[in-house]
């Protein structure tokens, strides 16, 4: 009995050690590589640009102004009404000017007469002349009285010009098309008296010019990108301009160059660009705050895009991770262009069109680690980038 007891714990302890030797060891899996997506860049022929603020100008603003005396007897448009050139506008008492019109046409009538009786006369005088009739006094008293009658009709001619202009004058066109501010005289009241009196304002909107300023550094660039050529006024008509307004998404209209001031102003140094939009329907005001999009050259480049939220930052600069053919993240130091519509970015230095770009932003793509990459594609950019894709 005492013998068994003895034995129990020992085969006890021979089993247990028997399983331990069977249990296998307890070590770490490493999880599977994290599933990214990736896609290449879009490679895209893109003309870049600059963008800058100006604001629209009319292309024609003229005061309406009497420029004779009289009495305001109508208005012919209302306010802030659209006119057509050679509408009427304002009418100023035409009764003194008519009765000026009729006294010179009378006058002129009368000096033409004269002239008639005075040519008879001095042909006669001159048959007599070299018949041997009449004396050279005479002749030349004929010829002196002819000559005065022509200055005289030359003289009635040109009062008839003043009056028929004067009339004229009371009769105040609109001198384009445009819009007819609101009138600063009344009917009845008396306008021209010793000063051009301003009855209103009438301004063209279609076209309309946009200005804006450039810097000397924008100048520069963009010569060195034209390589230091300077370009006519035929090729300075057709380089392209973009703009937008405050609340509009992207630069909807469309518009040329028109004139590059011809020297900087020391002040500022910055030079006076403006360029000419067509504004049929008027959207475009005199005065609005606009952006501006601006190319730096002629023509366009090939580039590489993309998103812009796949670019980050360090104390070193900027970068973006890429996937190697081991499927192992990298960082890439890029040197970035313009940011585009659609959240698209220029890449100027730092990848290739073959690169395999992530654009998972979780985190679970970090530099030196392996990963299962998904390849997509990059939404082509919206049309209002100005860029096109290349084949």
């Amino acid at each position: 009995m005492t013998r068994s007891l003895i034995l129990l714990p020992l085969l006890a302890a021979a089993l247990a050690a028997s399983l331990a030797a069977c249990k296998p060891d307890n070590k770490f899996q490493p999880p599977p590589p994290p599933e990214i997506s990736v896609a290449n860049p879009l490679k895209q022929d893109y003309a870049p640009y600059e963008e800058l603020t100006g604001n629209t100008v009319a292309f024609n603003t003229v005061d309406l102004v009497a420029r004779v005396e009289g009495f305001l007897t109508s208005q012919n448009y209302t306010d802030g009404a659209y006119m057509k050139k050679g509408d009427t506008l304002f009418i100023i008492e035409q009764v003194m000017y008519k009765a000026k019109v009729k006294e010179a046409e009378a006058g002129l009538d009368s000096a033409k007469a004269q002239l008639v009786q005075a040519e008879a006369e001095f042909t006669r005088q001159e048959t007599l002349l070299r018949q041997n009739v009449s004396a050279q006094n005479v002749y030349d008293q004929a010829k002196a009285k002819r000559d005065s009658a022509r200055a005289n009709v030359e003289n009635n001619e040109g009062n008839l010009t003043i009056a028929q202009t004067n009339l004229g004058y009371t009769t105040v066109q609109a001198p384009f098309d445009g819009i007819v501010t609101k009138h600063l005289v009344s009917v009845g009241e008396l306008v021209g008296n010793g000063v051009a009196t301003k009855l209103a304002t009438i301004v063209q909107l279609d076209p309309i010019y946009v200005e804006f300023n450039m810097s000397e550094q924008d100048i520069l660039k963009i010569r060195q990108n034209l390589q230091n050529r300077r370009i006519s006024v035929e090729e300075l008509s057709k380089v392209p301009l973009d703009i937008g307004l405050m609340n509009e998404e992207g630069y909807p209209h469309k518009g040329f160059l028109n004139y590059v001031s011809p020297e900087i102003d020391p002040q500022t140094g910055t030079i006076l660009v403006r360029g000419l939009f067509q504004n049929p329907n008027r959207d475009l005001l005199p005065g609005y705050f606009v952006r501006i999009r601006v190319p730096q050259g002629l023509g366009s480049q090939s580039v590489l895009l993309i998103p812009n939220r796949v670019i980050a930052e360090d104390q070193s600069g900027r970068y973006a991770l890429v996937v190697d053919k081991d499927n192992v993240v990298q960082q890439r130091r890029i040197t970035q262009g313009q940011l585009l519509p659609g959240g698209l970015r220029v890449i100027s230095k730092g990848l290739n069109a073959d690169d395999r770009v992530v654009l998972t932003t979780s985190g679970r793509a970090v530099p030196g680690g392996k990963v299962v990459p998904k390849l997509e594609t990059i939404p082509l950019p919206p049309a209002s980038a100005n860029i096109s894709t290349t084949k």
